[in-house]
This record gives C-alpha cells, structure tokens and sequence, in this order.
C-alpha cells in the first residue's frame, strides 16, 4: 500500500511538471515574426545613427581644417598687400635717387640725397619680411581612425544578460509586502568580450499559490509584472495575503534584451483571512464581498410589536420541529439556517473562519451615512439569535455610535467602558488566541483604543453588528510592526475586569 503511494505520489509530481511546461508552452507565442521585425527595426535604427555620428564626426572635422586654411590665407594675402605696397615705395625712392645724381648744383644734390636718406630709413621695404608668415604645413589635422575601425568591425549583437540569483537572506515579509533582493550576475565581465553588456534595468514577476511547490498548477493566478526597476531591490506593498505563499523571480535586461528568468522563489504569506458568514447576517445586513449593509425590509422589521408576535412564530415553529421525530430534509435546512441567522435587534454578521491559537488582524472602515456599528470576537455557540455583541460572557467587542450623540466604547458581559477618544475611521482588530489578547487600534493615529485580557476556551470567530450604514473589512493582512510596541507592553486603556 505504502509502495503505491510512493509510486502515486511520484507520478503526481511528474504530471505537474509536464503540467508547467506545457502551460509556459501554451503562453508563449509560436511564432516569432513580431520580434524579428523587432530586432531588424532596431538594428537598422543603430546602424543608422552610426552613419549619422559618422557623417556629423566628418563635417566637424572638415570644418576645422577649412577654417585654418582660410585663416592662413588671409594672413598670406595681407603679407602679399603690404610687399606689393612695399615694393612701389622702393620703385619710387629708386627712381628718385637716380635722378638726383644727374643734378650738378651741389646744394641741391646735398638736399636731395638727405631726403633719400631719410626715406630709406622709413621705407616700408626695409622694415617688411619676404619670409611667409604662416606654414604651408597641416600636419597636425592628420588623422588615423584605425583604432575605431577596428572597433567597427567588432560590433556584433548584444549579448544576453545572465539570470540574477535571489538573495533569500535579504528578502523580507513585512507588513503586508514584500521586499525582493537579487545579485546580478555577469557584472564583472560586462565590459569584457562575452560579458552580458551593461543591465540597465530588472523585471519582477510574482503570483500568489497555496503550494510551496516552485511549479504552477492549473487555475492558480498567473504572473503579475513590475518593470523598470533600476535598483537590485523592490518592494511590493499593499499586497493582500489571501494565499500561504507568493513565488517570485527576477531578470535582468540591457539595452534591447532580457534574459532568463531567476530561479523562482517561494516566500511563505500566511495572513488571517476570512469573509462574511451569509448564513449568519440578521435579515436586514445584506453581505457584499467585503461590506455588509444596513437595509431595513419597511415598516414592519422596525415594530417591536409586530416583531416580538414573529418571534413567538419563530419559537412555535422551533418546538414544532423539535417533536418531529422525521423531519424533511427541506425543512431541516430552513430551520438550520434560521436558528443560525441573528434576529430581532441583532444585527449581526459573523465570520465564516475560526481563530484558536496563534495571532490574527484585520481592519474595519465604517461606510458613509453609518450611524452604529459594533467589531469583536465571540464563541459561536455563545450566541443566541437575539443576542447583541458584548452583552454576554462569550464576546467582546468595540462599540461606535453617532446616533443622537457620539460614543465609542468596550463592551464585554454586559458591561461598558466608554472611550475618550473620536471616532476611528480604520480600526485594527488584533486577537492573540494563545495570550488571551484582544486589541483595538485607531490605525490612522497609531493609538491603542482599548485591549481586554482574558483567557479563551473556545474557537473564536469575527462579529459584526450594524445599524445604518455599513462598515467594509480587509482581511488578508499580517500582523502590522506597530502592533509589537502594543503587545510588549500588554497594557491596556481601561481594561474591564474579567
């Protein structure tokens, strides 16, 4: 028998496995053409923005060479316009010296040699270079782009980043998220032929699962994405924990590819979640989702006459069914469900899961136009259907009203503890089943409204009462951090006396 379950058991494992391979091979498209065109679209883009820094690189340098040459030859031109000018002087002083060594009279020849001799010493020609005032030489524009070719030629397609490997160390649950850490690998070549080229951003994916198994199994929720992630870290918050676990990977992606996906990692999100026990809702609560409504059936469910004679009916009805030693199995329902569902002015819900042993939270947000509601824990079996929260010994609960007047207080076995505090728009409900704890917190402040100690002997479940209005939970959520500075303490505002 033993060695069947063994074989069962192994051929389960092996059937979900192809199950996961064949769902992953599903998911993925067959045909490629899309990424293709893709990957040629943007080839063609870098080749050409190649070509255009090219030809940009080319223009410049053209540019520099064309404005020294112009430079070069203004400096040249001007010499040439200053010897041109020089020369004409020295034509006009030679010409005038030849003429006076044709004059006889010695007073004038002396007069006009002193004048030669002072317009030598100021002639343009004696004083102007014939060497050229610039170089003919452009050497220092040479240029030698072997060094880039050589890197042109070794352009080839981006390599693909390798797999990040998962820091479990550093991965953390808290407060209803989750903090994923990773490693890249491959970084320290990146830079090297067959590195994976520079990351420049992460991808997360993440589902919930109620299996620890990595493998996905038929009908679970598929992979929720978060992208652009440019850090080696990310934190998913606001998550709702209605699953024991969340299995994540990571992958790394470059310029234009992603790699492979890490290996997934299973990260265990036990949270106390529950709903609306439709079963249990007083006939004018009406159950949607996560709120419960006050909807009041006329004039008739708010006559205490008229309902004191329907719950004569009721109980007539209840001994009737308690001779029948035969019942239908129609009419034993109808009876079930109606000692189950609160009457009368109970308007109560309950939960429809139990807490016995270990910590529990859930928040509560009354609804616009609320006037009365009433949160806590009770034993089942402690309540009748006429029964109201806190007025017996098998429940405790936080009690709002802004009818007439407004007031918050603790209630347990009949008794009341007012509160001076206003009224909570989001109160945490916190139970320690072990440590008999029972906490309220206004969340918005990060105030303690109020904590009983007691000692519970029996599963416990989540109870409502409204009236007028409504009131919508989160369920799904861990035990916040701030609650540690509450429970440490194990001191209470107000506490009754058990």
């Amino acid at each position: 028998m033993d060695s069947e379950r063994i074989t069962l058991r192994r051929i389960i494992s092996t059937l979900a496995h192809k199950n996961d391979e064949l769902q992953n091979f599903l998911e993925t498209p067959l045909s490629n053409q899309e990424e293709s065109c893709k990957v040629m679209s943007d080839l063609e883009a870098e080749l050409e923005q190649l070509r255009s820094a090219l030809e940009e690189k080319g223009v410049e340098l053209h540019h520099i060479i064309k404005e020294e040459q112009q430079r070069k030859e203004a400096e040249l031109q001007k010499q040439l316009s200053e010897g041109k000018f020089a020369l004409l002087s020295c034509e006009e002083l030679l010409e005038f010296a030849n003429q006076t060594l044709t004059i006889t009279n010695e007073e004038e020849f002396l007069t006009a040699a002193k004048q030669i001799k002072e317009r030598v010493t100021m002639a343009p020609a004696f004083r102007l270079t014939t060497r050229p005032a610039v170089s003919d030489n452009m050497s220092q524009f040479t240029v030698d782009f072997r060094a880039e070719r050589a890197g042109l030629q070794r352009l080839h397609f981006l390599p693909v980043p390798r797999a990040p490997e998962i820091n479990v160390s550093n991965c953390v649950v808290r407060d209803n998220a989750i903090t994923v850490a990773w490693r890249p690998l491959g970084e320290a070549d990146s830079n090297s032929d067959g590195g994976s080229g520079p990351i420049e951003r992460y991808e997360v994916e993440y589902r919930k699962t109620n299996h620890s198994s990595l493998l996905r199994v038929a009908g679970e929720a598929c992979w929720e994405k978060i992208c652009d992630i440019r850090e080696t870290q990310v934190t998913i918050s606001g998550l709702k924990f209605d699953s024991p676990f969340v299995v994540v990977r990571v992958r790394a992606r470059n310029k234009a590819a992603a790699g492979e996906f890490s290996e997934p990692v299973a990260m265990e999100t036990r949270a106390f979640t529950f709903g609306f026990d439709a079963v249990t809702a007083h006939a004018e609560l009406k159950v949607h989702g996560d709120s419960v409504t006050w909807e009041p059936q006329g004039v008739k469910g708010h006559d205490p006459r008229l309902r004191a004679k329907d719950n004569k009916k009721i109980l007539k009805n209840l001994r009737n069914h308690s001779r029948s030693a035969t019942p239908s199995p129609n009419k034993t329902a109808v009876s079930r469900a109606g000692r189950d569902r609160f009457a009368g002015e109970s308007y109560t819900v309950l939960g429809d899961q139990e807490m016995i042993g270990g910590s529990y939270y859930w928040e509560l947000r009354p609804l616009a136009d609320w006037k009365s509601f009433s949160v806590g824990v009770a034993y089942r079996a402690s309540l009748g259907r006429f029964d109201q929260l806190g007025k017996g010994a098998g429940s405790w609960c936080l009690h709002a009203s802004q009818w007439l007047q407004t007031s918050l207080a603790a209630k347990h076995n009949n008794r009341a503890k007012a509160l001076d505090w206003p009224l909570p728009q989001r109160i945490g409900i916190y139970c320690d089943y072990d440590n008999g704890d029972l906490m309220f917190v206004d969340v918005d402040q990060l105030r303690l409204l109020h904590s009983f100690k007691t000692k519970f002997s029996q599963p416990l479940v989540p109870a409502f009462t409204v009236w007028c209005g409504g009131i919508a939970v989160a369920t799904g959520l861990q035990v916040p951090s701030f609650m540690g500075k509450f429970a440490s303490t194990n001191q209470s505002l107000n506490s009754l006396t058990q």
